[in-house]
């Protein structure tokens, strides 16, 4: 079970800011591994679609928002690989379907509407059992992939990373990705991560609970020891899916500077608060990776929304 995925590249970007700081800055691609299965996206994915496969499941359920990276992923793997799909949305239906949600139905996934309140049920056995009565044998993926199978798959991130870093910088939203990430690095690396959502300092608790259950899992993990991490709460921008005119002209100019596109959901919240970390010294003399975790779908999504606000 493969994807034709591009090994991603590593770009070096510079900047005045860069060498004041004396910072050595690269930005590791994700987002150019596939047309639509990219990012961190088929990292969490790739091990929950293995056993499925292996435990003979031919329909995958999960769960998401209506502008999720997560389900957009998830339908076109799917697709690609053989799989049914089914995607529990959070919320009512809304018509005409938003970008996002068009082309999860057009990879053949079926959506399911559930109220706000289930919703936040979707991690409880009685959900669960409630959705495979409703369609059969289905193997469950939770929200964003976060689960163990997730964390397994984003130990491989860096894998094609040649070049030496001292710090390896990611946004977080469920904190799968840096939680594998953290296991996967060289001794004298750090991992730091930008929550996307507001008050996100609660994911302190989730990678410790991700990171101890892996450990005793007996999955495959590069180290033994998670490197150390942490968290930068202060770049939300107002909470999750929050864009403000600033983030925008930012990400806007970023692109045109260095030639890399942002999501404002994720990467661009990241990329701007590494640079004013740098911009404040807070970040002298490292070498940064930054990973771009993709999602650049939602940014079409996210432009209608931004143009409704003005209007």
């Amino acid at each position: 079970m493969s994807l034709s995925l591009i090994p991603p590249p590593t770009q070096q970007i510079n900047s005045e800011i860069f060498s004041r700081a004396g910072v050595e800055v690269s930005v590791l691609r994700l987002d150019l591994m596939h047309p639509w299965v990219n990012g961190n996206k088929w990292f969490k994915l790739k091990y929950n679609l293995l056993a499925a496969k292996e435990e003979n499941y031919t329909t995958i359920l999960t769960f998401g928002g209506a502008y999720s990276n997560h389900i957009y992923a998830t339908a076109a793997a799917g697709n690609l690989l053989g799989f049914r799909t089914i995607g529990v949305i959070r919320g009512e239906e809304r018509l005409p379907l938003n970008p996002t949600l068009s082309f999860a139905v057009e990879q053949g996934m079926q959506l399911v509407y559930i109220d706000r309140e289930t919703y936040r049920q979707r991690h409880t056995p009685e959900l669960h059992a409630d959705l495979r009565q409703r369609f059969g044998e289905v193997f469950i993926i939770p929200e964003g992939g976060c689960n163990l199978n997730g964390v397994r798959g984003c130990t491989e991130i860096l894998s094609e990373v040649t070049a030496g870093f001292d710090t390896i910088c990611v946004a977080c939203g469920t904190a799968t990705t840096l939680a594998g990430l953290t296991l996967s690095l060289q001794p004298k690396q750090r991992s730091l991560g930008f929550p996307v959502l507001k008050n996100g300092d609660f994911l302190r608790q989730d990678i410790t609970n991700l990171l101890t259950q892996y450990l005793a899992s007996g999955l495959p993990a590069p180290s033994s020891t998670p490197a150390p991490w942490e968290l930068v709460c202060d770049y939300h921008f107002g909470g999750y899916a929050k864009v403000n005119d600033q983030l925008v002209s930012f990400s806007h100019d970023f692109t045109q500077i260095h030639g890399i596109p942002l999501d404002y959901v994720y990467t661009a919240k990241m990329f701007y608060g590494v640079i004013d970390l740098i911009r404040k010294g807070d970040l002298g003399g490292d070498r940064l990776l930054l990973v771009h975790t993709g999602g650049l779908q939602g940014n079409i999504g996210m432009a209608e929304l931004l143009q409704k606000s003005v209007k």
